[in-house]
Order: C-alpha cells, then sequence, then structure tokens
C-alpha cells in the first residue's frame, strides 16, 4: 500500500521520536558497527590542536550565525521568505534575486543529489546546455514574439540576438535535429539538467517562491510514438513522486495547464500552503485532484455530499508535459519508427523548481521562528553546543565530532558552535537554522560517568544520552 505524502512525513516524524526515545533506555547495540565504521576512516586525528583534524567544523569560522534579528514586524508575509533571511540561508542581492548562502548550498546540493538518483534509477543522462539561447531557435516555435516580457532579450555586439533561456525546449531539440537520426531501439533518450534559470517576473515576491532568477532541473525525452512516450511520461511522474516522498512531502499529483510550453497532457505537483499562488481541487473520496485553472476542475461537480471535495491555495514545485510533436516538427526533428519509417520525434518536458523545492519545504513544515528540514537535506546533521566557561567541555565536544565523523554517512555532517555565547542563545539560533539534533555540552558531561543532552529539534524533545546511546542513534540517520 502507497502512504500519501501527509502520512509519509508523520510517519517519518513518529518513527524518529520512538526511535530517539527507545536510544535513551536500550544498552549499546551498534558498537560493532560504529567500530566497523572507524576503520573505515584512515584520517589521522589530534585531539590537542583544532586544527589537526579537517573534519572539524567550527561556527566560529563559518559564514553563518551572523547575529540577523528576526523581523517581529515586516513588510514581509511569506514566513520561509523570512526565516531565509534570518537564518541566513539567502541573502537579498536585488530585488526578486537571491545570494545563496553556504547553509543554503549545502541543503540544494543533498537536494540535487536526490534529483539524480531517482532520475539515473530511469535512465536519464545528466547534461547542460547553454544559458544564452540564440533568438533564431526560439523564433522557429514562435515563442520568440509569444511569451511575452518575462523573457530577458539580449543582443550582442554583431547585432544577434538572445535570450536567457527561462526554459530549453528549443535548444534541445536542435540538438536532436543537428545529430544523426536515430533508430527507434535507441529511444527513448532523457537527458536533464540542473541550472540557473531566469524570468523577468513584473513582480517578484517570496525570495525563489516566484524570484528573477532561480535554480530548476528540466528533462527532455524522445520516443518514436506516442504509446512509447505516455510510458515514459508515467515512469518520469513516478520518480518526481519518489523524490517527493524521500523528503517527505504532503503533496497532491494534480492535472495540470500547458500554457505556453504546450502539449497534450500535464501534470503539476503541488504542495499546499497558504502562501501559494496556485488553487488546487482535490477530491479524497474519488482522487480527483486539479488546478483550479483546468476544465477538468472548472466542470468538476461533486453531487455526493461524502465526496471531500477541498479547495486549497498550495505552491507548484514540479511540472510535466507530454508535448508530442509540437517542437519536433518545427525543427524536423526525426527519427525511425518500429517500421522503419521516418517520423518526428514523440517529446515530453519536466520541471522540477529546485530553489522553490528547498523553500517550499521549509514554508510547510516549520514553525515561525524555527526552521524543520526534510531531515535527509538538512545543511548539518548535528550540531555540538559545549558550555563557554570550561575548556574542557569543548575538547569533549571535539571528541564527540570526531566520533561521529567516523560513520562514513555522517563525514562532514556535524559542527560545534565554539562561540563565546551563552549555551541557550546558541541553543536557539541552532534551532533557528534547524539543525536536526543538538548535542549540548555541561556539567553532566563533566562527571564520571558522563552523559549528554541530546535535543531532536524536529520533535522538541530533549534526553540525556551517553556516548554509546548517541553513536547509536547517529547509525540510524539516513543522509544522502
Amino acid at each position: 500500500m502507497m502512504l500519501s505524502g501527509k502520512t509519509r512525513q508523520m510517519s517519518l516524524v513518529a518513527c524518529s521520536s520512538q526511535t530517539f526515545l527507545k536510544l535513551c533506555q536500550t544498552p549499546a547495540v551498534c558498537l560493532a558497527q560504529c567500530n566497523m565504521s572507524r576503520s573505515l576512516n584512515t584520517r589521522q586525528t589530534n585531539n590537542s590542536s583544532p586544527e589537526g583534524y579537517s573534519g572539524r567544523k567550527y561556527v566560529s569560522k563559518m559564514y553563518q550565525n551572523l547575529g540577523n534579528v528576526y523581523p517581529e514586524s515586516s513588510k514581509l508575509v511569506c514566513k520561509s521568505h523570512k526565516l531565509f533571511l534570518y537564518a541566513s540561508i539567502v541573502q537579498q542581492c536585488y530585488f526578486g534575486g537571491y545570494n545563496l548562502l553556504p547553509l543554503g548550498q549545502r541543503v540544494q546540493d543533498k537536494l540535487i543529489k536526490i534529483i539524480d538518483q531517482e532520475l539515473e534509477s530511469i535512465g536519464c543522462q545528466k547534461m547542460a546546455m547553454t544559458t544564452l539561447a540564440p533568438a533564431k531557435l526560439w523564433k522557429k516555435t514562435g515563442r520568440w514574439d509569444n511569451i511575452g516580457h518575462e523573457l530577458f532579450r539580449l543582443t550582442d555586439r554583431k547585432k544577434t540576438d538572445f535570450c536567457l533561456g527561462p526554459t530549453h525546449e528549443e535548444v534541445i531539440t536542435n540538438i536532436l535535429a543537428s545529430g544523426p537520426m536515430l533508430s527507434y531501439k535507441r529511444l527513448p533518450i532523457k537527458m536533464y539538467q540542473i541550472t540557473k534559470k531566469f524570468r523577468d517576473e513584473n513582480s517578484p515576491k517570496y525570495g525563489f517562491l516566484r524570484g528573477r532568477e532561480f535554480d530548476m532541473k528540466d528533462l527532455y525525452t524522445f520516443d518514436a510514438t506516442l504509446e512509447d512516450a505516455t510510458e515514459t511520461y508515467n515512469s518520469v511522474c513516478q520518480a518526481y513522486s519518489r523524490i517527493l516522498g524521500r523528503l517527505g512531502l504532503d503533496y497532491h499529483q494534480v492535472i495540470g495547464t500547458t500554457g505556453n510550453i504546450g502539449g497534450s497532457l500535464s501534470h503539476e505537483f503541488q504542495l499546499q500552503a497558504d502562501i501559494g499562488e496556485d488553487t488546487i481541487h482535490v477530491c479524497k473520496k474519488c482522487g480527483f485532484a486539479a488546478n483550479a485553472e483546468t476544465e477538468e476542475a472548472q466542470n468538476k461537480h461533486c453531487t455526493d455530499k461524502s465526496c471531500g471535495l477541498s479547495i486549497s491555495p498550495s505552491i507548484e514545485v514540479g511540472h510535466s508535459f507530454l508535448l508530442g510533436t509540437k517542437y519536433s516538427k518545427h525543427f524536423d526533428a526525426k527519427c525511425k519508427d518500429r517500421q522503419a519509417k521516418n517520423g518526428f520525434y514523440q517529446m515530453g518536458c519536466y520541471g522540477l523548481g529546485v530553489s522553490r523545492i528547498m523553500q517550499a519545504c521549509v514554508e510547510v513544515l516549520s514553525s515561525e521562528k524555527k526552521i524543520v528540514w526534510p531531515q535527509i537535506i538538512a545543511p548539518y546533521q548535528f550540531c555540538i553546543i559545549p558550555l563557554e566557561s570550561k575548556k574542557e567541555c569543548l575538547s569533549i565536544a571535539e571528541s564527540i565530532s570526531d566520533d561521529l565523523n567516523t560513520n562514513p554517512r555522517l563525514s562532514g555532517e556535524v559542527v560545534i558552535d565554539d562561540r563565546d555565547k551563552q549555551v541557550t542563545f546558541r541553543l536557539f539560533e541552532a534551532k533557528a537554522i534547524g539543525y536536526p539534533y543538538v548535542i549540548t555540552i555541561k556539567d553532566k558531561a563533566l562527571q564520571d560517568q558522563p552523559e549528554f543532552e541530546v535535543i531532536d529539534t524536529c520533535n522538541n524533545e530533549s534526553r540525556f544520552m551517553t556516548r554509546e546511546q548517541i553513536q547509536n542513534l547517529s547509525m540510524l540517520i539516513e543522509t544522502v
């Protein structure tokens, strides 16, 4: 049985909470695994010198925790936008454009790894196309004149027109048209890129949710027949579901509009959120789901009072299109079918808003002043906070960091907040950034049988653990 997105998220949180509580009550059961992990690590450590161990990361040496004050009253109404600015995930460069700071870059890199894994599992190949797209390619399809003012246009010194690509259907189709004619035996071809996209938004707002430049994954597929293209379309949609499922998100796959991209079939992947600028209709009983702008949504009438049709705002994080031959005909891009006849490629295109997903996760999972990431893409899994007044607490923090780093899955996933500030202040900031686990090193850590407070920030639970129990917990954490 496949769980809904919401059920998956609840299950992940419940499982994490139960595991956390159980580890506080059970003896060490994973020491053999921990020792095996240590043997895999060949790095030399030097506990007497912080610089002697390359795996240690100190907050005092990192561009984060910059003392930003959370705006109590602000014109910003988007929760995730405020959290991103406050926690130094992004910094605004210009109206609608944001610099992705180191914490945000780590999150995005992890999200990209998940996307790569799922797309490669269905045979997709990663590539990179030019950011500048020649106007002559866009004029072939008519979109140079039809797409409107959202297209960034520029002219070089030789008076050649280009645009900053918001999408790459023309460029990818030209690649296939310029190469040798492929047989159906070599299809489907599935190529994707994850690059910056540009859109001259009239009124950008909400950070990455509606910006003028953003990171997007765009995938393009080529088949010999419509039947084959539909099969490919379904496999990509299933991969999208796995990506969002691994993030534990409550998503809806809904019938979507084709817009200026075109095609005969379209689906959107939506996250319900009050700040969302889309509206979706979802029937809990029959499974119907569509964007409010579609004919399907406008024609849907639930006469059964128990039908459960709900209408809610949402954020679009993914979109799929079955394009047919709209672009291949313009570029005379052909393949040989099973009857050895030449025919136009049946195409599909599929977008995932990478930077948008990153912010949308925070919008739907977080509280007003504390980021909650999907744990698998949190910037770091552990933050260790030693008591500022005792040097031996810092030494213990470094030792625990070294131990955690011997687990290959947690290598580089631990930060030590060594700043000369009160523990309560640093703990507040750690929760705001969204580290899944915070370990505080205080007086109990100096006892003959030391114990350490371990805080599960997602579930707001705190327990004292031994070092062995901390190692056991670390063995259960999923990273990418």
